[in-house]
């Protein structure tokens, strides 16, 4: 018996320390990247939040050695914006209470490591849901609140819409309330703000009601969209979300669309029947279609064909908002050994997007880019936020892009990005910030007119550049 276990101890320390070899180097530091696998680098080590005095111990720490610090959550911003080569990093997703929760008031304060699937999973018995977020529920609050999110609700806009207030962690190790009246300069600055002028604790959240949709699905043409979406889905309040998404199979690239609303329900007394929150289903099908389209042709029209008709099946069904706000996002999880998925975003005037398709389906047509899926979104115009992209009613294109893992992959995809925001940019558009930092300086200057007042106001808050990313390092004027 005595042998067994000194077995069994030689090889639970071997198991461990070849674990270890996996992420951390012969000087301690632990090898880092984020969701995109491009840019790993060596980070001083990784620091789990758990409570509020070992946060703070870590900017008293950095401040005292001379050591920047980076915050992550779930790390799908694809640019570095959540780790810098030999820093500290706060991995803030074990710091997820639910802190308060008012049913009247329609309320909620989380710490800023939960995610929406804990606020969902809490505040769903109630009978009330989210307003604002993307549209998978897998994602930090305070990682949400960093990107200025939004989602399929149409009504609502980004993120910051629903923000009441937060507490935030200065580099000079202070915690401060901040809220529209109250520090009100930094509010705007730190929701969209990637990490850089302090450690979101906690948030305070504004819910709504959980409501009961109907599904309507519908094929049409790119040049019909915009006229459909004024006079159909903006100016129809009944309808309360809306996603649509445009073909990139060769055979109709840019030209096929479908839309889907979600209709206000008349009979809202069923939505007992519909409001158990739902999990992933069938993830394996669409991983294999998304596995096929990366590769061939054929598989992009398959996987549009397939979407397509699977949303026509369900046209009519009954689903609630917070079920809506749960779609499926195990099929984002893909790894391999020579290529990545990366995601671009780019925000267009409603009354631009049929010439927009036209420019860029032109600029695209010579182009080598492996183009596997676009959806499409509305967001309103708000421009509270400094870095904020919704200078207009906008239209967000979400661009999933497969490329390879080499400098030369990345450099070409570079360049090909380059020129779709330049495509952007001349339709008044804007570009997403939380993806890989292949825009050049003066195409984030037109994008973000207020870039330079941000980057200014970073060095006031913070002089010293404690807080610290690769999307910093890249773009600080």
């Amino acid at each position: 018996m005595k042998e067994k276990i000194i077995i069994f101890l030689i090889i639970f320390t071997y198991v461990i320390l070849l674990i270890s070899s996996m992420f951390f180097n012969k000087d301690g530091s632990v090898e880092m990247t984020d969701v995109s696998q491009l840019m790993p680098v060596k980070v001083e080590k990784v620091v789990k939040g758990k409570e509020e005095q070992s946060i703070l111990q870590v900017i008293k720490e950095a401040n005292e050695n001379g050591k920047k610090v980076s915050i992550a959550g779930k790390r799908h911003s694809m640019g570095g914006h959540t780790y810098y080569k030999d820093s500290i990093v706060l991995d803030m997703t074990t710091y997820n209470d639910i802190l308060d929760f008012n049913l009247d008031k329609k309320t909620i304060t989380v710490q800023s490591g939960a995610t929406w699937n804990d606020i969902q999973q809490y505040v769903n018995p109630y009978g009330l849901a989210v307003k604002v977020m993307q549209s998978q529920n897998i994602f930090t609050i305070g990682g949400s609140l960093s990107v200025n999110a939004h989602g399929r609700d149409i009504r609502y806009g980004s993120l910051i819409d629903s923000v009441r207030s937060f507490r935030l962690l200065t580099a000079e190790g202070e915690i401060l309330h901040v809220s529209r009246e109250e520090n009100e300069e930094l509010f705007y600055l730190v929701i969209g703000g990637y990490g850089l002028f302090g450690v979101i604790l906690d948030v305070e959240l504004e819910l709504t009601e959980d409501e009961l949709y109907v599904m309507q699905t519908k094929a049409m043409s790119y040049d019909e969209y915009t006229n459909y979406f004024v006079s159909s889905v903006k100016e129809n309040e009944e309808v309360r979300m809306h996603l649509a998404r445009i073909s990139t199979s060769p055979e109709n690239f840019l030209t096929k669309m479908y839309v889907t609303d979600y209709v206000f329900a008349s009979e809202q007394k069923l939505l007992t029947d519909h409001d158990k929150l739902k999990e992933d289903r069938a993830t394996w099908l669409t991983k294999f279609l998304l596995g096929l389209s990366r590769h061939y042709d054929w598989g992009k029209e398959m996987l549009w064909n397939m979407q397509e008709k699977y949303f026509h099946s369900i046209n009519g069904e009954l689903v609630s908002r917070n079920n809506v706000m749960r779609s499926e996002s195990k099929f984002l999880e893909y790894e391999d050994a020579n290529d990545t998925d990366v995601l671009q975003e780019y925000f267009v005037p409603i009354h631009h997007f049929t010439p927009y398709i036209d420019d860029l389906r032109e600029e695209l047509s010579d182009e080598e880019l492996n183009l596997v899926n676009i959806t499409i979104r509305y967001v309103n115009k708000n421009e509270d936020a400094v870095l904020s992209y919704a200078k207009d009613d906008m239209f967000a294109l979400v661009l999933l892009i497969n490329q390879g893992l080499s400098e030369e992959e990345s450099e070409k995809a570079k360049q090909i990005v380059q020129k779709m925001i330049q495509v952007t940019l001349e339709h008044n558009g804007s570009y997403y910030l939380p993806y890989m930092p292949y825009p050049t300086k003066d195409q984030l200057t037109k994008a973000y007119p207020r870039s330079i007042e941000f980057f200014e106001k970073k060095l006031v808050y913070d002089p010293d550049e404690l807080f610290y990313n690769y999307f910093y390092k890249e773009y600080k004027q």
